[in-house]
């Protein structure tokens, strides 16, 4: 179920993704032809203006607005790699909020459950309450109790590596929003960089300093900056949000595995 909702999720933010791909493949020549000034315009009048300019471009406007679509595409080739950047994380976000959502249970409400039928040494109902409950605490105590017949060790072992499964699980998702918050802002200031020689090859082949000669590089180089911290700030905002829930249900399941584990030496 989890794998088939972020599926879904990165096939609509891939069509998403090619619907800005077709709209700048239809503008790229026009705006390279114009001026500044008419670069700064020709976007909008040519989308209004070319009945060819529908379909894709007109989708792709609709669903992300005319200001992002041009700023894309006034950003240059770099925006592609901050593109991908989005989606990938965007993904991950939706991802991890539904996985992280469904892991979350009312920690008293069950152990007050299950504990008492613990002390009256009722492990198969036990065991089926921690099947029916969802989340890595009613997992790992699930794998406890089937062996709450044999020694306190063996327990303690079962849990141990029911545990270690049940984190990495958790932990799933955070390299890839890592990797957007690491990289978004370096693709950012690869596209300074790319802006600062467009500038400064403006300059060389006019031979002199005009600011609408270097306008078109600083653009560029401004827009990729900005676009590159737009896509590292609000992913570690959710990855910070997402360590903070993940912490919180590590320290429900030790406190679930130590009530169990004391539950269990009391009643033996």
């Amino acid at each position: 179920m989890r794998k088939k909702l972020f599926t879904i999720v990165l096939l609509v933010a891939m069509a998403s993704f090619l619907s800005v791909a077709f709209a700048q493949e239809e503008m790229v020549e026009t705006i390279q032809a114009d001026t500044l000034v008419e670069e700064a315009v020709a976007p909008t009048e040519d989308f209004e203006a070319s009945p060819q300019s529908g379909g894709m471009e007109m989708f792709a406007r609709k669903i992300v607005g005319s200001g992002l679509v041009d700023l894309f595409i006034q950003g240059g080739f770099v925006m592609w790699p901050l593109l991908i950047l989005v989606i990938w994380g965007i993904a991950t976000v939706i991802w991890k909020i539904i996985s992280l959502s469904y892991a979350k249970i009312d920690v008293s409400k069950f152990m007050e459950e299950l504990i008492p039928l613990v002390e009256k040494k009722k492990y198969s109902e036990a065991i089926k309450l921690c099947e029916e409950t969802k989340g890595p605490l009613a997992v790992v105590l699930h794998m406890g109790l089937l062996k709450a017949d044999k020694s306190i060790e063996a327990v303690e072992k079962a849990i141990e590596n029911a545990s270690v499964l049940e984190m990495a699980f958790l932990e799933k998702g955070f390299i890839p929003l890592s990797t957007t918050i690491n990289l978004a802002p370096m693709f950012g200031f690869f596209g300074t960089i790319v802006g600062m020689i467009r500038a400064f090859g403006d300059i060389a082949a006019a031979g002199e300093v005009e600011p609408t000669i270097v306008a078109t590089g600083i653009q560029i180089a401004l827009i990729t900056t900005a676009a590159g911290l737009a896509v590292a700030i609000p992913m570690q905002f959710f990855n910070n949000l997402f360590l903070g829930m993940v912490d919180g249900l590590v320290m429900d399941m030790q406190k679930g595995t130590e009530k169990l584990i004391e539950t269990l030496v009391e009643n033996k």
